[in-house]
């Protein structure tokens, strides 16, 4: 006969099972309770952050674009003020060559009244006399003296000046590139947005770099330089029209006629015709040397790019090898050549640099040499061009001097100039 098997175990009431049915529902209710409250909360604030995060964007990028027109604006101005002051140099370069040119010009004269002197002295007996001649050539050498002095003076001033308008259009410039650079860094920072690829984390990016100023000393600066260029600028206007009035002046008041002796000229002819001679001998020794560095140089490069070559295999191949399995891993001899093939690639590739820096520095001297002989070759070929003029005119009994009147506009800044700064001699 079959009997009931009984399960062991603890036996819950009627009322405890319904008291667990009722827990489990109030606690599920309190849960989704719970639940709708945090997303309630969630969709809130991600609203206000969201708004919050835009409208900050939206700060940050008007801020950059009010930011990037002030800088533009500043740019403008200072490359306007540029282009005035490098109008200004070239004009006050100008007026300076044309005083220096006119101060070179009076030696001749003082020669010829010197030499007349000279040549009068040789008189004998009663033709010894002061009459009004020499009287003429007495005044005319303290003429000259006084006006090769004021030339000077003015020369000098001019070349001070010109130095504090380079000095000033260096600030403008250093000052001009800045804000270029700056324009192109928050230009770049206008086109960052969140799906730019080249965003991440910087370290520590709301640090105050240093030498950081502030936006009011950003803008005086500024203005300080742009008004310091202006008062140069004015000040070299002024200085222009004073020069410009001495050339005149001195021109006018020395209207006799230039004489010079054909001994003396010939005899600077020579000279002038054996420098230019040697300087032609040397600039072609010097572009010979500069055409060999150039080679030298550029087969430097070769070897350079070469070794370089060499190293990046040389990284590669130390590279890959780290990757080798567990044991295999190991320092064998060809890991050891492969450093050392490293280091002395980098070694080669030093010095290779190095020589190649060497030999571009000589090169830009042989440059600087070249340049410095070619325009001594200039001035030479220029005085002896008017060496022969004065030959030619030598042959002549009359000496009429053009007069050097060089009309200049100092408010508009024209000039009118004649086109060789020498008094020609008709």
């Amino acid at each position: 006969m079959a009997s009931l098997s009984v399960k062991p175990g603890q036996r819950f009431t009627l009322p405890d099972w319904q008291n667990n049915s009722l827990l489990i529902s109030t606690n599920a209710e309190q849960q989704r309770f719970n639940s709708h409250h945090v997303r309630q909360e969630g969709r809130a604030l991600r609203n206000e952050t969201g708004n919050q995060a835009r409208w900050d964007e939206h700060n940050s990028r008007t801020q950059l674009k009010d930011r990037i027109t002030t800088v533009d604006k500043w740019r403008e101005a200072l490359a306007k003020c540029l282009a005035e002051i490098d109008l200004e140099i070239d004009a006050l370069t100008k007026v300076k060559e044309a005083a220096e040119n006119a101060l070179q010009a009076k030696n001749l004269c003082l020669d010829v009244a010197i030499e007349c002197l000279t040549f009068r002295e040789s008189r004998r007996d009663i033709d010894v006399v002061r009459d009004p001649v020499e009287e003429e050539l007495h005044r005319e050498v303290k003429v000259i003296e006084k006006t090769k002095k004021e030339l000077q003076q003015r020369v000098d001033d001019a070349f001070r000046q010109l130095c504090l308008l380079k000095e000033a259009r260096q600030l403008l410039s250093c000052d001009h590139r800045h804000k270029v650079e700056a324009l192109e860094l928050d230009r770049q920072c206008m086109t960052f947005n969140p799906t730019s690829g080249n965003i991440s984390f910087k370290v520590n990016p709301t640090r105050i770099p240093d030498g950081t100023t502030a936006l009011c000393e950003w803008e005086l600066t500024s203005q300080r330089n742009k008004d310091r260029a202006e008062a140069e600028m004015k000040a070299s206007v002024d200085l222009r029209g004073a020069i410009t009035l001495t050339i005149a002046q001195t021109n006018n008041e020395l209207d006799a006629q230039r004489i010079a002796t054909e001994f003396a000229l010939r005899k600077r002819m020579r000279d002038m015709e054996g420098a230019l001679s040697e300087l032609r001998w040397q600039e072609k020794n010097t572009l010979d040397e500069i055409a060999e560095m150039e080679e030298e140089i550029r087969q430097l490069e070769e070897d350079i790019r070469k070794r370089t070559l060499d190293l990046k295999v040389a990284h590669t191949r130390l590279e890959t090898r780290t990757y080798r399995p567990h044991i295999e891993l190991c320092r064998d001899q060809a890991q050891f050549g492969l450093t050392d093939e490293v280091q002395q690639l980098e070694g080669i590739i030093r010095a290779l640099q190095q020589k190649r820096t060497e030999s571009q520095d000589t090169l830009d001297a042989l440059y600087r040499q070249l340049h410095r002989i070619q325009t001594d070759i200039g001035y030479k070929t220029n005085s002896l061009q008017l060496d022969n003029k004065c030959m030619d005119t030598r042959r002549k009994l009359v000496i009429p001097v053009e007069k050097f009147d060089p009309e200049v506009d100092a408010v508009n800044r024209t000039r009118n100039l004649p086109r060789t700064s020498q008094l020609e001699l008709a």
